[in-house]
């Protein structure tokens, strides 16, 4: 990478890290107070894929960050990284290829918990392919497909992947995305794994936008888990755009007992060059 993008990279991280501890304060007083008292394999990423990428020749960094202030203290499986108190995230860096194709590296997957520490959890690959353009057509579609290579701490299985179809549409002010992902261990087609994305957000004129989004995961395709045994969470989401970075902050709350009961994200983003 040029010395001119580390230069953009330093800069966005120092002056970013003051801001996160911020949010973090902020979105755990809010959920301490609002969470109702209702776990799940935890993840690095919480977000709906809009199917916007990186312009042709631009590189974007995305900087994920999740917080559990109430979580399960029961692994979600023999190992695992215990949920409640812990912090996971992960820089995503992207390049915008054509106007349409997008490649991503998610690197590195780290997470900090009251059980291990510090700890990192493997890395993944991502290639995005989407209407060119998204953002001017009322209708959008796209492609994403993750590969992941995954610490037996964060996942049973070292060699994941992910399909997410993105569709929706843009109705000024009101969008409405779906994000119907499949998450396979490459152990055949009945075990996919139904694990869907929603958002609906309203965008204000001053770059601003607020948002619900529910994550799921309903399980095999085959024989999906009893209700009790499904995640489930809603996300209140506030969206920013400045010059120096975009901000995304949600709370979510678990709605199932499966589900963590209260966890807050953080996404930072902006382009290098």
């Amino acid at each position: 990478m040029p010395l001119g993008c580390l230069a953009k990279v330093f800069e966005f991280v120092t002056k970013t890290m003051q801001q996160i501890g911020i949010y973090f304060i902020c979105g755990t007083a809010i959920a301490l107070f609002v969470a109702p008292v209702v776990s799940f394999a935890q993840t690095d990423e919480i977000q709906v894929y809009d199917a916007s990428i990186a312009e042709k020749g631009k590189f974007n960094l995305t900087w994920h960050n999740n917080y559990t202030p109430r979580g399960s203290d029961t692994p979600a499986f023999p190992g695992a990284i215990i949920s409640d108190k812990s912090l996971n995230g992960v820089p995503e860096w992207a390049y915008g290829v054509t106007d349409w194709f997008e490649l991503g590296l998610y690197m590195p997957l780290y997470s900090i918990s009251k059980d291990r520490g510090g700890s990192l959890n493997g890395f993944k690959l991502r290639t995005l392919f989407v209407r060119p353009h998204a953002a001017d057509h009322t209708f959008f579609y796209g492609m994403n497909f993750e590969f992941s290579y995954n610490a037996t701490y964060w996942n049973p299985k070292r060699a994941t992947a992910e399909i997410r179809p993105i569709v929706g549409v843009h109705l000024h002010p009101v969008d409405l995305i779906f994000n119907p992902i499949l998450d396979t261990s490459y152990d055949g087609f009945k075990n996919l794994d139904f694990a869907p994305d929603t958002r609906i957000a309203y965008n204000f004129k001053t770059k601003w936008a607020v948002a619900a989004e529910e994550y799921s995961d309903y399980g095999p395709l085959h024989k999906f888990f009893p209700g009790i045994d499904q995640s489930h969470q809603m996300y209140a989401v506030v969206d920013h755009s400045s010059k120096l970075v975009d901000v995304e902050f949600g709370v979510g709350f678990g709605l199932t007992p499966a589900s963590d009961k209260v966890t807050l994200k953080l996404i930072l983003s902006r382009d290098l060059n």
